[in-house]
């Protein structure tokens, strides 16, 4: 039997990739889950490389003075608030050092200029966006299989990390305003007492499969219900749901019947109410439709977009390109500080959205184009449509590919505007960059309180 290795009185001294607790040992790395800087803690590894080894506690023999006292019931258990336990100051502290970590780790940028990260506020209910999975069996706690209780039950909430079968029922969320919780809850019991079919996840049956509920910052809410077939049962759901809650202005519903949850290649139905809901960033509309991307912490994106637009440093004969685009949330608000913008976005549905956006908002100096990033973004197409004075690139967490940064250094652009939720990826990206470019700022933006997540917008200047 292969021995399992605990390591004593380990203690914490900075935070990694993915809000990981970092001590050393002997000169090794070792990254310690649950922990925070100032834990000391015996750990048993699950992990155990050459160079590096991660394990979860076992016992804390000091707890660090920097913790305080979670708000959320769910906090351990549930995973997405993984920070509760730190002030939120403190919090910023370590996503501004995340990011810096990563570009002297990957990009070998030992100066690199990261300037202190912009909190959010609030940093409670800031998302428009949540979705939740019913299950008819539900995730126990430790104390609860001590205790006796049954798993069997017809539940909607999270799932588990590192558990794709397994849910845990959330009462009390404290990242969506009201009424998220209420419209939740008064959905499970109504099909609870319904009788309606919850979800099996692990022999896949059941009707009942998922809700997403979204919101904008007039109040009004949208929901999308995922089943795997839809009768009268369903349908009067949701029709009582619409009826108890009068902030929900638009109602959807999805048929999915494959094994997976993935919802891009599933048509989602209206079934009451608006088509979209509205937001806005500054003075710019958006329709947000029940397949859009836009930014879950709206609030927070109002400042992301503002300090794009200020760090691009725009003038009146710009052209600007503006990289995975989106529905053109950041194209539209620069739009008027320039000549001319160039988005391209690799789905067809963002794309049309983008130009119904600028059509709403009279916008006309804005071209899109759909396509993926790689096969579009050619010396052929540049030559079309004019080389850009600026680039505005704002990838998905994988970053952007080697052609795309080849691209872009030989684009001519006298700037470079990189957004990026992910500061590992974007490290390596910058390092490819910086062939041909200077790094004149970093900026991260904390789009996810509370969470490891941090959103960082990094400036580069031509070089000659």
């Amino acid at each position: 039997m292969k021995q399992v290795k605990v390591l004593q009185h380990l203690e914490i001294v900075k935070v990694a990739d993915k809000g990981l607790g970092m001590a050393y040992q002997d000169g090794k790395v070792i990254f310690v889950e649950r922990t925070v800087p100032g834990d000391v803690v015996d750990a048993q590894l699950f992990k155990n490389k050459k160079n590096f080894a991660m394990g979860y506690p076992l016992h804390f023999s000091k707890l660090s003075e920097f913790r305080i006292e979670p708000y959320c019931s769910h906090f351990g258990t549930c995973g997405g608030c993984r920070w509760q336990n730190l002030p939120y100051a403190k919090e910023l502290e370590f996503k501004t050092q995340l990011v810096a970590d990563a570009l002297q780790r990957l990009a070998r940028i030992r100066e690199a200029p990261v300037l202190p990260a912009i909190g959010a506020e609030p940093s409670t209910h800031y998302r428009n966006k949540l979705e939740y999975t019913f299950s008819n069996r539900r995730w126990l706690t430790r104390e609860e299989i001590d205790a006796g209780a049954d798993a069997a039950m017809d539940i909607l909430g999270y799932h588990v990390p590192n558990y794709h079968d397994k849910v845990l029922d959330i009462e009390t969320c404290y990242l969506q305003p009201d009424p998220s919780n209420a419209i939740r809850l008064f959905v499970r019991d109504y099909a609870r007492q319904a009788g309606l079919s919850f979800y099996d996840l692990g022999r896949k049956t059941g009707v009942l499969r998922n809700l997403q509920i979204r919101n904008n910052r007039q109040g009004e809410v949208m929901i999308i219900l995922v089943v795997s077939e839809f009768n009268e049962g369903i349908a009067a759901m949701l029709q009582a749901t619409a009826e108890h809650f009068p902030q929900i202005a638009s109602v959807h519903y999805a048929l999915n019947t494959k094994s997976n949850s993935a919802m891009n290649d599933v048509e989602i139905l209206p079934f009451s109410g608006a088509h979209y809901l509205t937001e806005h960033l500054g003075n710019i509309r958006y329709r947000v439709g029940p397949h859009s991307f836009f930014q879950t912490n709206p609030a927070q994106a109002e400042v992301l977009v503002g300090k794009v637009r200020e760090l691009a440093q725009l003038r009146p004969d710009d052209r600007v390109y503006d990289l995975y685009t989106g529905l053109g949330s950041i194209a539209l608000y620069v739009a008027d500080a320039c000549r001319e913008v160039v988005g391209v976005e690799s789905v067809e549905g963002a794309v049309a959205d983008a130009r119904i956006n600028a059509s709403d908002n009279g916008i006309e100096n804005c071209r899109f184009f759909s396509g993926d990033m790689t096969k579009l973004l050619t010396p052929e197409f540049l030559a079309a449509q004019g080389k850009p004075d600026v680039i505005i690139t704002d990838p998905p967490r994988a970053g952007m590919t080697e052609k795309v940064n080849q691209r872009l250094l030989e684009s001519g652009a006298r700037r470079i505007v990189y957004v990026s939720c992910n500061p590992v990826s974007q490290a390596r990206d910058l390092e490819q960059l910086c062939a041909g470019y200077t790094i004149a700022a970093l900026q991260p933006v904390d789009m996810f309180p509370r969470t490891y997540h941090v959103e960082n917008i990094a400036v580069l200047d031509r070089i000659g």
